[in-house]
């Protein structure tokens, strides 16, 4: 029996699209006449990436059947152990790769002035590479190949906190965020190692797909190698306790680091539970499912605090998606098929009003120097179009009716309060929460008389207004039209809630009849 169908591809769209990432950033690294006009290079490689992405969901993906993999290719990489370089894309991943490359040529726009002349190049081509590791991680199907590039994706964010970061204490924001990934990576390599001794072996013996359905495993080994996949995903996500790397390395990274890390990056936590921890684990994924959640509610009760609490602005952003990614776990252990699909649109919702947010206190601090809420007061009559922009960001990340948030976070609750009553209702406090963790800063840094500057202060130019409002106009479509998305999101989310509503004896009565 299979999971879900399988799609081939009548061109190498993902590959395609993969190495057209990769060589644009080999190119910004090694040739020097391209080094001089990095910036609007860049910019037309990452436009020309999207176009191309853009195309091949037009031609090859079919939302009616947005459950099954489309887009596949499969190429032999390791023959002996049955690994294999396979892409393809369900309806989650389309999104989730829709998102990443709208908003990679945001950051290399908004970044523009972020790093010196002489090293914007280089830094260029880390998000070049990045994105190309981004769409491998969202089309990878098969486990060792996620896993290889799980690990790989740690060396762009290291270099691009670490030598490129603006903060004093940057080198060790960078370590401290090495230090967290490997060793959730290691933790993970432990699961996969188990996972392809219990798997089918011979070829394809890495394919997620494959192992979905093969898994031999009893509930006790189950769980331990579900919670070697879970706590790297945790780490990733991030969720409270593991989230402690998230504030220092936001602090510490340029804001277009900031976004990527958050905004695309630590999906792939959430991808992971959905994709691998539910499919592969179903009797410990819904074992587990009630502490997940209440773990998951103390990530929005926790991380709303702690945001209310910081004063400095790029942990405060920080620490709001430490609340964030509590709604999305939630809606992914709940069990209702509502809240998965929630949970998905939030990862896109999040992404976009996240990076909203980051930039526009980028912008800011460019111009304040500092990221202290205490170094600003009345800033709003110096750069109006800032505030206007952070409050829009801001009120689309706590999700007020009509922007971005407003529509993953109400079906996150409603589909939880149908199997979880208590915890919807706990969880309803990080949205009063959140409300104060945003109004509160906007009236320090924003409000008030107006300060005394050492020098006339511009507000947003051309460029980078044109950032923000191509974002707000993203927050708005995503608030008032959110059908396309969901279209391509609900039957992924059926499938895959239905792993947690099985519940365990299901589960292992259908891994005992194959």
């Amino acid at each position: 029996m299979q999971l879900h169908t399988v799609s081939e591809a009548s061109f190498p769209w993902l590959t395609t699209i993969i190495l057209l990432a990769v060589v644009s950033a080999l190119v910004l690294w090694l040739v020097k006449p391209v080094r001089a006009h990095a910036r609007p290079i860049a910019l037309g490689l990452s436009l020309v990436i999207a176009a191309v992405y853009v195309v091949a969901l037009v031609s090859e993906f079919d939302v009616t059947s947005a459950a099954g993999i489309q887009i596949a290719e499969t190429y032999s990489w390791i023959p002996q152990i049955g690994v294999s370089l396979a892409w393809g894309i369900n309806g989650m991943g389309a999104v989730l790769i829709a998102m990443s490359v709208f908003l990679v040529p945001v950051v290399i726009l908004a970044s523009w002035d972020e790093v010196e002349q002489d090293r914007i190049a280089g830094y260029l081509a880390w998000i070049l590479f990045l994105e190309a590791i981004i769409i491998g991680l969202f089309a990878a199907r098969d486990l060792f190949v996620f896993y290889v590039l799980f690990e790989v994706m740690i060396i762009p964010i290291f270099f691009m906190i670490g030598r490129y970061g603006r903060g004093a204490n940057r080198a060790k924001a960078a370590m401290k965020f090495l230090i967290y990934s490997l060793v959730g990576g290691l933790i993970m390599l432990v699961g996969v190692i188990a996972v392809y001794s219990y798997g089918p072996g011979g070829a394809g013996g890495f394919m997620i797909d494959n192992l979905a359905t093969g898994l031999q495993i009893s509930d006790g080994s189950q769980m331990w190698i579900f919670l070697s996949f879970f706590i790297a995903f945790a780490i990733k996500a991030p969720m409270w306790p593991v989230h402690t790397w998230l504030p220092d390395a936001t602090e510490e990274a340029p804001a277009g680091t900031s976004t990527l890390l958050v905004g695309i990056l630590d999906k792939m936590g959430t991808f992971g539970m959905i994709a691998i921890c539910l499919p592969l684990f179903p009797a410990a994924a819904s074992d587990a499912s009630g502490v997940i959640m209440i773990l998951a509610v103390i990530s929005i009760i926790w991380g709303a605090f702690m945001a209310i609490a910081s004063k400095n602005l790029m942990r405060l952003v920080a620490y709001t998606s430490v609340s964030h990614f509590g709604f999305m776990v939630l809606g992914i252990f709940s069990g209702s098929s509502i809240a998965m699909a929630g949970a998905i649109l939030y990862m896109v919702a999040h992404g976009i009003g996240t990076a909203g947010l980051f930039l526009a206190v980028g912008f800011l601090g460019n111009r304040g120097k500092s990221h202290l809420i205490s170094d600003y007061g009345g800033w709003q009559r110096v750069t109006p179009i800032i505030a206007a922009f952070f409050m829009i960001a801001g009120l689309a990340t706590i999700s007020l009716p009509g922007l971005s948030g407003f529509v993953p976070e109400f079906m996150v609750l409603m589909g939880t309060y149908e199997v979880n009553a208590p915890a919807a209702l706990v969880a309803v406090i990080g949205v009063v929460l959140a409300a104060i963790y945003i109004l509160l800063p906007y009236q320090r840094v924003f409000t008030g008389p107006r300060p005394e500057t050492e020098a006339p202060v511009k507000d947003l130019g051309g460029r980078e207004k044109t950032v923000m409002g191509v974002l707000v106009a993203a927050m708005l479509a995503l608030g008032f039209f959110p059908a396309p998305a969901l279209d391509a999101i609900n039957p992924v989310a059926e499938q895959s809630a239905s792993h947690i509503d099985a519940g365990p004896a299901d589960a292992s009565a259908e891994g005992s009849s194959k």
